[in-house]
């Protein structure tokens, strides 16, 4: 008997080590958001099994509670019989098994998400990651999977997955497979190119003022540049996904594919199409960094908790930071827009007080609970901009002390080659690439600019590869308070109170409404209100707050009606144009001139 009940066991485990997990997506009310899953799970022979939906979505490290979409939950066996189950967590559903069985799960999803970027069904298309549609189990993550999609007949599906069969069906080797291979069905309009033997998708939903032409020749010219930075391509097939919406904005970087959400009339000028390029950029970007290789600890991603790692600085900072070489060597955007571009980049950072708490390495970990406003702009920083501006930081210095022979991207060429998934990289990894490639030990270095606040000069970095950063001529110094204000029905409410500025020294807080300056009346703007004054006056602010009036003497600052901007150095040397050209990898401004 116990011979039989093995031999059993060992042919329901060797039928699960192949078995496919079946999913089936209906929409038969658009209108209504909604949405029927289904699910096949292969034999088990476990006393329950745990079906979960992921609580959070890669590329967006915060925990999003996405299982609050469903509704009507049912579990039956292989032969139609209802199964117990219990929801023993936010993201779990316990299913109990009597016997083996195939499990078959069904539940309605509600996706009226858009900007999320996890899902979204309406009556003209389908957004459908599969963090926020797809249970799984970890018994079965590893296996097959196949997606079969029943939508309005008009629709069109394309996703970064392959076909199976039909126009409407798709399979992946594994469910992380499929999480990161997202899908977009419905009313929407198809372009494809080739380039370098590999195919290019484009697939647009929604009306707006975008140039197919200008998209397509500049998604040629940016997908082209991958050499730049890596020795080899990780994909034979690729796809564009954008969305023009409504309102909703940003973007998700996945396996082989990317999603692109820009409001419909934001496309056209020149400004609005160099922030389209300039992101489909910096998520093609993250098709090595991140999906190739990526830091430890989203090795293997947890998709129901909190992925913690010090290293997202590197995984989205210095993705940020590429995206501008790529843009530029391709000669999608020139180094003027290049330079406008950086100019914004230090000055938000130099007006962020929190650059002087919180680290790179601390920003990266706390990535998952770090919150906005003014508290966070006080003492905190981000992975986007304080990950870009150290990779500039480690960037120049690799170049400038190996005379343009090494650079920042010798460190992720070595990142590919060496910590492909799914392996990933430590910061010790990172140092040893560092040391192995320079002969020199960054440990300091590391220590200083992510372990600790970075205090760049940007006068000396910039300087180094032919580049000023000053004020524009003719800018004029203006009394400040050092806040920022906006006009909450005919008041100035403080939005933002700079840490140690002149507002925060006379006790002002967010949230303050401005009534008067020196018993004047402060009506639209407050710079307008502070013109006849020049730094270091001392005047009265009357403000509400808690409904009070109340009253605090105040000593304004000095700023300027123009901010610094980085622009090319006009007496810059032959070594300083060299060591542009190895930077950026076109001329200096200068050296045609």
């Amino acid at each position: 008997m116990k011979k039989l009940l093995a031999l059993s066991l060992a042919t329901v485990f060797s039928y699960s080590a192949w078995a496919d997990v079946n999913y089936s997506l209906s929409i038969t009310e658009p209108e209504h958001h909604v949405g029927n899953v289904s699910v096949e799970f292969p034999l088990s022979a476990q006393s329950h099994l745990d079906i979960k939906l992921p609580a959070w979505r890669t590329g967006r490290y915060e925990i999003l509670n996405l299982a609050n979409g469903v509704r009507y939950f049912d579990a039956k066996d292989e032969d139609g019989k209802v199964l117990k189950w219990e929801k023993i967590n936010a993201s779990t559903w316990r299913v109990h098994l009597n016997e083996p069985t195939s499990v078959n799960i069904d539940y309605q999803i509600y996706a009226n998400e858009l900007g999320k970027r996890a899902r979204h069904i309406d009556d003209s298309h389908a957004f459908i990651d599969a963090s926020g549609f797809f249970m799984f189990s970890e018994s079965f993550r590893q296996e097959p999977v196949t997606v079969n999609l029943d939508v309005p007949k008009a629709w069109r599906s394309v996703s970064g997955m392959e076909n199976a069969g039909s126009k409407h069906r798709f399979k992946a080797a594994d469910y992380d497979v499929l999480v990161d291979s997202p899908i977009e069905t419905g009313i929407n309009d198809f372009y494809t190119f080739t380039a370098g033997g590999r195919e290019y998708e484009l697939v647009i939903w929604g009306e707006g003022n975008y140039d197919v032409d200008l998209m397509l020749t500049d998604l040629k010219k940016l997908v082209e540049t991958g050499n730049v930075i890596w020795d080899s391509y990780p994909y034979e097939r690729y796809v564009f996904m954008v969305h023009a919406t409504s309102g909703a904005g940003g973007a998700t970087e996945h396996l082989n594919s990317t999603i692109i959400q820009r409001p419909r009339n934001r496309f056209g000028s020149r400004d609005d199409y160099l922030a389209f390029i300039s992101t489909a950029a910096h998520e093609f970007i993250h098709t090595w960094n991140v999906k190739a290789y990526r830091p430890e600890g989203l090795m293997p991603y947890d998709y129901t908790n909190m992925n913690f790692d010090k290293l997202l600085w590197i995984a989205e900072g210095s993705t940020s930071y590429f995206e501008d070489h790529l843009l530029v060597r391709s000669g999608i955007s020139t180094t003027d827009e290049f330079f406008k571009t950086l100019t914004k980049t230090v000055n938000r950072h130099l007006a962020t007080p929190g650059r002087e708490v919180q680290s790179a390495s601390e920003t990266s970990f706390d990535k998952w609970i770090n919150q906005g406003g003014d508290h966070a702009r006080n003492y905190g920083t981000n992975i986007y901009l304080e990950g870009a501006l150290i990779s500039m930081a480690l960037d120049i210095d690799l170049l400038d002390k190996s005379q343009g022979k090494q650079s920042y991207r010798d460190v992720h060429r070595a990142l590919y080659n060496n910590y492909k998934m799914p392996h990933g990289f430590t910061a010790d990894n990172v140092k040893t690439i560092l040391k192995d490639l320079t002969k020199r030990d960054y440990s300091n270095w590391w220590a200083d600019n992510v372990d600790s606040p970075a205090a760049i000069d940007f006068d000396e970095l910039l300087g180094k590869v032919g580049l000023l950063h000053k004020r524009p001529v003719g800018a004029k110094p203006q009394a400040s308070i050092d806040s920022f204000a906006k006009n909450t029905g005919g008041l100035l409410t403080l939005t933002h109170v700079r840490r140690g500025g002149a507002a925060w020294q006379a006790g002002l807080t967010t949230n303050d409404k401005i009534v008067a300056v020196n018993k004047k009346h402060v009506d639209k703007d407050l710079k307008a209100s502070l013109e006849t004054f020049t730094a270091g006056d001392k005047v009265s602010i009357d403000f509400i707050r808690r409904d009070r009036l109340q009253t605090t003497m105040l000593t304004l600052s000095e700023g300027f009606d123009k901010g610094k901007t980085i622009v090319a150095n006009a007496e810059a040397n032959d070594q300083q144009m060299a060591l542009f050209k190895a930077w950026m990898g076109v001329d200096h401004p200068n050296k045609t001139k």
